[in-house]
């Protein structure tokens, strides 16, 4: 029998159309793993507008939801393939096409959202992002917080020690595997839309995201505990497929690259006021919310933030740095 999660998945697959007056224009198809109701969706919606009106019709831009057309690595590869044209994807992910990438991605490589801020603006971002574009001949245009990770279980997490032999919840994806590595957990790679159901069947003990993405998908009703263990400081990167990026004229071009920054801004604030007031709403749900000793945490992660990870140790260095 099917939970009312995986129900309620049926009625996300439709895509959004931005304007239907517009709908001459040339079709696009903007994927994503996130839930109709997350600010991702609805700023994505939001840039499918913008875009539309601002080249008068040319882009009519279709965004589909909650994996509709594909789990990270598969939308990833969509790009390449040609069939789809803008993706939000984890930095984790593209390191995975473009290994320095995820740089800021390792576990308390970033130590707050103030050094995510100055990371985002960083020269140091803007050669890796070029990096990622010559080596994929894709286009990297817009950077989004995606919120500090926290750690759910339905068990007191205080101390690296107490995830030692958990069965946690990784997304696929090589730099999370450095988190569970230095708190002894056993990493279980799942696509983001088997989760709810991973964690209900008892299939994993514990997952790991940000406190809106925990609400969202709405993983709280199935674990008791969350740990504010503020692992990584996550991002999200905005990106046009080359076949897709060829076809566009330079004023175009510009149109899609000031909407999709205003669209990562937009989109970061509304994530970084939600993940400050969401402690307290998981309280008042019944739930246990802890602080942990996140300098134990960070204690066991921090060596191996340069061990055959992809990155050049100047560039580690850089960004400790800011």
């Amino acid at each position: 029998m099917l939970s009312r999660r995986h129900l309620g998945l049926a009625t996300l697959a439709a895509p959004f159309v931005a304007n239907p007056a517009l709908a001459q224009g040339t079709r696009l198809r903007w994927a994503h793993v996130y839930e109709t109701n997350e600010p991702y969706h609805t700023e994505a919606q939001w840039a499918a507008r913008e875009i539309q009106n601002r080249t008068g019709g040319r882009w009519n831009i279709e965004v589909f939801a909650a994996s509709a057309l594909g789990n990270e690595p598969q939308i990833n590869q969509g790009l390449t393939l040609g069939t789809v044209d803008i993706i939000y994807t984890g930095v984790a992910f593209a390191g995975a096409s473009f290994r320095p990438m995820a740089i800021s991605h390792a576990p308390y490589a970033l130590r707050d959202y103030a050094h995510f801020q100055a990371y985002r603006a960083s020269d140091l971002h803007r050669e890796l992002v070029a990096g990622y574009d010559r080596q994929t001949g894709h286009h990297a245009l817009a950077l989004t917080y995606y919120g500090d990770r926290m750690v759910t279980a339905n068990r007191s997490i205080m101390q690296p020690s107490d995830m030692r032999g958990l069965k946690l919840r990784v997304p696929q994806a090589p730099s999370f595997l450095m988190f569970a590595r230095a708190v002894g957990a056993n990493a279980t790679p799942i696509a983001f839309a088997e989760v709810y159901l991973a964690l209900q069947n008892g299939t994993v003990d514990a997952q790991e995201n940000p406190l809106p993405t925990i609400q969202a998908k709405k993983f709280f009703e199935v674990q008791s505990h969350i740990s504010l263990t503020h692992h990584i400081t996550d991002s999200l990167l905005t990106i046009v497929g080359s076949g897709t990026w060829r076809r566009l004229n330079e004023a175009d071009r510009n149109v899609f690259r000031e909407v999709l920054a205003q669209a990562a801004d937009r989109c970061g604030a509304t994530i970084r006021q939600q993940e400050q007031e969401l402690a307290g709403w998981f309280r008042a749900q019944g739930k246990t919310v802890q602080e942990p000793d996140r300098a134990a945490f960070r204690a066991a992660c921090v060596p191996l933030h340069n061990e055959g990870t992809g990155w050049t140790r100047q560039q580690y260095d850089r960004l400790q740095a800011l």
